[in-house]
């Protein structure tokens, strides 16, 4: 014909560690009811697996969604079915339903996605097979790349493809908050975190090991999510799947430091329900200095993290302070002022931010005086657990000055309204 036809194979071993600890193991031994692989269909997949009707049709369910919500977020529809074998129990299969491959790493309780890849040119024609466990995760973090594959020609460099493949797993329509395996969280929340420059630069390899996939999990949920970074992400990421010569540096090395503060912040304050998006943080409000008796002013919002005063502290002076509004820690909760509930939900609490640090705690209320820990602009929050604001409301009005010479009139103290 004339052309010069390459045709690359590629095995893309990509596949969810998480479920090597935490999904449990399979057994060889045969039991007394069989229950054979058969086929269901959607729009989307073609599944085989063992797993009864009912579970199957929530799993394409799953799968479907999963679908829509990343196809939507990169802009490109799925334009090819996904084959997926979902493995409840290798006993139930026969010896030759699936590749060396697939079989190793589900009887390792994972997945994998083997990619064949038709290269004529610059066009390409990929077809992409899951072999899964039958957990809630892996299927979804397998069609991820899948769908990659398919789609772009490639899944992207590490980091990314099991980043987002992870959050693929546990994304849910309208609801960016952080919900996922619960030993997952615990090491992420009891562990020294990894470094951006590990995480983005290093030589590592996919499938090598949950606790890489808990780090580029953190690292694209935060970049997707933070009103900082967000509009960056999306074409950083496609990009990297089309293979342009766009780096993590190049569109993201100016705003390094901000990264890496929040990137910390994130993984400090994470649990169940944290929202990144209402506690990205605001690096366009700049501090200034409190002269004389004016007060300076600012509104703090029940459901957001730290906010900027933008009230520029020194150490060891002293300031007084003062509050009016109310604010709720739960939707149907009561009105409460800034000294919070008898057991501090709700409080007024600050820090001193100074040069990408946070100084410790300071409990403040509604009313009073502080001696500044640190020196830098002081932030305020509404005291609650950090998976728990998005369902406050309300918001305080704040006045802080230095500490005025005595026989001058003290700022209102609203408790005695």
């Amino acid at each position: 014909m004339g052309l010069s036809l390459r045709r690359l194979i590629s095995v893309v071993l990509v596949w969810t560690c998480l479920n090597a600890q935490f999904a449990s193991s399979q057994t060889e031994t045969k039991p007394d009811s069989v229950s054979p692989p058969k086929t269901y269909t959607s729009r989307n997949f073609i599944v085989h697996t063992d797993l009864s009707e009912e579970e199957a049709k929530d799993l394409l369910e799953r799968l479907e969604t999963m679908l829509g919500l990343i196809s939507t977020y990169w802009g490109r529809r799925n334009a090819k079915t996904i084959e997926c074998f979902v493995v409840e129990d290798i006993t139930n299969w026969p010896r030759d339903a699936m590749p060396p491959e697939g079989l190793a790493k589900v009887r390792e309780g994972a997945g994998v996605t083997l990619t064949q890849t038709i290269t004529i040119g610059n066009r390409f024609d990929a077809n992409a097979k899951v072999y899964a466990v039958a957990d809630r995760g892996t299927p979804q973090h397998e069609a991820v790349h899948a769908y990659c594959a398919q789609t772009f020609g490639t899944t992207g460099p590490v980091w990314y493809s099991e980043g987002m493949a992870e959050m693929g797993n546990y994304w849910r329509k309208g609801d960016s908050s952080v919900e996922i395996h619960p030993g997952v969280l615990k090491y992420l929340q009891t562990t020294e975190p990894k470094s951006l420059n590990e995480i983005v630069n290093a030589q590592e390899l996919t499938g090598d090991s949950w606790e890489n996939y808990a780090w580029r999990w953190a690292l694209c949920h935060l970049l997707a999510n933070n009103s900082n970074y967000q509009a960056r992400f999306r074409p950083l990421g496609l990009d990297l799947l089309q293979q342009k010569a766009t780096t993590f540096e190049s569109v993201y090395g100016l705003m390094a430091n901000e990264i890496v503060f929040e990137y910390i912040l994130f993984l400090q304050n994470i649990e169940q329900g944290y929202r990144v998006d209402l506690c990205s943080w605001d690096w366009r409000a700049k501090p200034r200095k409190l002269l004389g008796k004016r007060p300076l002013k600012s509104t703090i919002e029940a459901g957001e993290g730290w906010q900027p005063t933008r009230a520029f502290v020194e150490k060891d002076l002293e300031y007084e302070f003062t509050t009016d509004g109310t604010w709720r820690v739960e939707k149907d909760g009561t009105e409460l002022d800034a000294d919070g509930d008898m057991e501090g939900k709700g409080k007024l609490v600050g820090v001193v931010f100074d040069d990408y640090q946070l100084s410790e705690p300071i409990e403040l209320g509604a009313y009073g005086m502080f001696k500044a820990p640190a020196e830098g602009q002081l932030f305020l929050r509404c005291q609650d657990a950090w998976g728990s604001i998005a369902d406050n409301k309300g918001k305080m009005g704040f006045q802080i000055r230095e500490k005025q010479p005595e026989g001058e009139a003290p700022l209102p103290d609203p408790r005695k309204k």
